[in-house]
């Protein structure tokens, strides 16, 4: 097989040829392209031909965003996404698509037997009790859980034994998380609601998968948590994905922002919270103007404010817990900043409030269920949590005991054995709880409606998102 020898010439030393270029890093550099052999007439038709095929593709991409000459159809969105947020949706579909089938447990287990001689029914609950800025959130989670159990039990528990809840505390050193869900595993409890914090509940959840722990987890919004695949896992609230998608179509499509500023909490829960409504207000075609940060547990947020001030903001999107947030608000208001005001479902607290005062009237937040609806099952809810405990209940009571009256009744569904209480947990579709219909995906995730709530004189005015209404 022979070669022919290819050499490059200035366009200058063939002027009959005119129009072909060759890509040269970067730059277009005027280039022929000719063939020493049998001819000494340069071959510019074919690359000629070359270059109208791929202009002519450019043209249909750009023409026609539709048109995705390389990827898979598909009828619905992963999390249900609406289709404008869907990314890189004017060029190309996904060349592949994952979360398009649950996934299975594959192990054994299933076959054995309940055991007998018991007393009780031993549940794990595992959350920050102590040592933690979210120490109040678990206490809320903690309490909804307790009364999920009380009424169970006032009902004939399992088959007349009682139900226990055993108390774990999630926060310490990192890994602590996983020494407390194997913990709870040596005391025989036959599955685990917590957390609230991602990373621990990262953590728990490699350990439930060794010691096969079904876990329903009713406060961690981390969006990458379902998404790890592992098959012990339920979660009946809302992630960011759709608060932040909620947050974006609300700012920039109905209220018509388009300079927007974020400042969130240095954590784990700031920096994939905001993540989505950062790639949402991208796609809608208005890039965050820049993003902050602050430590969990400031209270001088000058700089920061100072910052926005001097950037023309229109809006500003905090996204961190209810203390900071309160402390943000308010501190923006003495300055005179007239920026509208947007934030995360953790805004949505009496804390926030009270900290915030007279500031936080206009500011608007989502969550994940509306608590002032006349349901007669959240009326009832919202009654007895408030005799038990001696105050209202937040969306962290309010979703622990929907988790736990989920786990209860998959307990007395599969009996006391954990792969049949896990099956029993994953083949719930949908679920009428006090915080509303709970709508589970491919990935076990709750991908139900948002709401938003607005500051009006003192209190929260509830009203649906854009988002899956």
């Amino acid at each position: 097989m022979r070669f022919r020898s290819v050499r490059f010439i200035q366009q200058s030393e063939h002027p009959t040829c005119k129009g072909a270029y060759e890509w040269n890093s970067g730059r277009d550099v005027p280039r022929i392209l000719t063939i020493s052999g049998s001819s000494k007439e340069p071959v510019h038709g074919g690359m000629i031909k070359a270059w109208r095929s791929i202009l002519t593709v450019v043209f249909l991409i750009l023409w026609f965003p539709g048109l995705n000459l390389l990827g898979q159809s598909k009828d619905s969105s992963y999390g249900n996404t609406p289709k404008e947020l869907l990314p890189y949706r004017q060029f190309q579909l996904p060349y592949k698509y994952f979360f398009t089938e649950p996934q299975s447990f594959l192990g054994t287990g299933i076959e054995k037997p309940s055991p007998s001689n018991l007393k009780s029914v031993k549940i794990g609950f595992l959350g920050p009790l102590k040592g933690s800025a979210e120490v109040p959130l678990g206490q809320q989670m903690l309490q909804g859980a307790t009364l999920a159990i009380e009424e169970a039990n006032a009902k004939d528990g399992y088959n007349g034994l009682p139900f226990v809840l055993v108390e774990r505390n999630d926060t310490g050193l990192w890994g602590a998380a996983a020494n407390e869900l194997v913990k709870l595993s040596d005391e025989n409890v036959w599955a685990v609601l917590g957390s609230i914090d991602g990373a621990n509940t990262h953590i728990s959840l490699r350990a439930a998968l060794k010691v096969e722990m079904p876990m329903v987890n009713t406060g961690s919004t981390d969006p990458t948590l379902t998404e790890t695949r592992i098959p012990w896992i339920i979660r009946c609230i809302a992630d960011d994905r759709q608060n932040g998608y909620a947050l974006a179509l609300y700012i920039f499509k109905l209220k018509g922002y388009t300079r927007v500023t974020v400042l969130r909490d240095n954590n784990r829960y700031g920096r994939t919270g905001i993540a989505e409504f950062r790639d949402a207000a991208r796609r809608l075609g208005h890039p965050i103007l820049f993003e902050l940060r602050y430590a969990t547990g400031d209270t001088d947020f000058t700089a920061q404010l100072e910052r926005i001030r001097e950037a023309s903001s229109q809006a500003v999107v905090i996204w961190g817990n209810a203390e900071e947030a309160g402390l943000i608000v308010k501190q923006m208001r003495t300055l005179g900043m007239k920026q509208a005001i947007f934030g995360s479902d953790r805004l949505i607290s009496q804390e926030f409030l009270r900290i915030s005062g007279e500031t936080a009237e206009g500011v608007v937040a989502t969550c994940p269920y509306n608590p002032t609806l006349s349901d007669p099952k959240l009326l009832s809810f919202n009654k007895h949590y408030y005799q038990r405990f001696d105050e209202e209940p937040d969306a962290f009571a309010a979703h622990a005991y929907d988790g736990m009256t989920l786990l209860i009744q998959a307990i007395r569904d599969a009996g006391l054995n954990r792969v049949r209480i896990r099956d029993a947990l994953t083949a719930v579709k949908t679920f009428q709880g006090v915080t509303g219909e709970i709508t589970f995906d491919v990935t076990n995730n709750d991908v139900g409606p948002i709401w938003l709530a607005e500051v009006r004189q003192g209190k929260f005015y509830f009203f649906p998102s854009p988002l899956g209404q």
